[in-house]
């Protein structure tokens, strides 16, 4: 729900896709379409985050219309909207892991979606992240799980692994505070493979976001990908979102599609069974993780 919640957003190839004019009423019927059709499809994870803009509401509406009691949601914390629904805002979103903020968020968060979710995760932890010494907040987190929520993590930047296994050591009263991560994985960022393998194999879910690079392998798709692509006769989304399907330990793939179109072009995917050769060519496509998060940081919001 990345795409869809707020109306300014870094996707490459998004903003063809989207309506002519972005108000919220515009949107909100934008992401009810991309939902119905998921649904459809037969997606039931729906991922959405407090610094989406108005996506934990549009989703929240949804499920209210729809009444399906067979989905999975996942929401994040630690990030906070500011774009006040300007596509020309200086700034969109503001980060702040502190004990208050989760406090604040989950209440928000819990105010629209109530027992719909699932999992709850820190939004973007990283290596500096005040959170691994703020006792308080760690208590908080851990005590989510006591009332039958999943508490999680997600994670960016060139050091995800270190994030990934520094995060999963973290206790309260002798228990794990952190069941689940969402982490970039895709053909060029690949680096927190090893760690995300490990975490699965230790019994934690594992959610891989960004499977196509922000847009990036599919709006210029590099030679080798296209090829793969065309020999399978789908786009280049598909055969990058297949990639991650292969790998054992991806319990959870997510994409962000913009449109229904969008999304059925993504879906492809399940139909992709890539062979170990064509899996190693495109394995050659990985970048130097932090000329990588160089270039997302790069991207413009519009």
């Amino acid at each position: 729900m990345a795409a869809l919640g707020r109306p300014a957003y870094i996707n490459l190839g998004r903003v063809e896709e989207l309506p002519a004019t972005r108000d919220v009423e515009t949107m909100r019927r934008a992401s009810y379409a991309v939902l119905d059709a998921a649904y459809q499809a037969g997606v039931r994870w729906f991922d959405v985050a407090r610094s989406y803009g108005r996506a934990e509401e549009f989703l929240a509406g949804w499920l209210g219309r729809r009444n399906h009691g067979d989905v999975t949601v996942s929401s994040k914390w630690g990030y906070t909207y500011v774009g006040a629904w300007r596509m020309d805002a200086a700034m969109h979103e503001v980060k702040e892991h502190s004990a208050s903020s989760f406090s604040r968020q989950w209440s928000e968060s819990r105010a629209l979606l109530g027992s719909a979710i699932n999992l709850y995760q820190v939004h973007s932890l990283t290596t500096d992240s005040p959170l691994f010494r703020d006792e308080p907040l760690l208590r908080a987190l851990s005590a989510l799980s006591d009332d039958g929520v999943r508490v999680g993590f997600s994670t960016s930047g060139p050091r995800q692994s270190e994030v990934i296994r520094r995060a999963f050591d973290l206790e309260v009263a002798g228990k794990p505070i952190f069941t689940a991560v969402q982490s970039t994985w895709n053909l060029l960022e690949p680096s927190a493979g090893r760690a995300l393998a490990d975490a699965h194999a230790a019994g934690n879910l594992v959610l891989v976001k960004e499977t196509l690079a922000n847009g990036r392998l599919v709006v210029s798709p590099p030679p080798v990908l296209a090829r793969i692509a065309a020999r399978h006769k789908v786009g280049p989304d598909a055969v990058a979102v297949a990639a991650v399907l292969a790998r054992p330990w991806a319990s959870t793939v997510l994409v962000g599609p913009a449109s229904p179109a969008q999304l059925a072009a993504n879906l492809a995917a399940t139909r992709v069974n890539l062979a170990d050769g064509e899996l190693r060519a495109l394995a050659t496509l990985a970048e130097a993780p932090r000329e990588y998060w160089g270039r997302r940081s790069s991207l413009h919001w519009r």
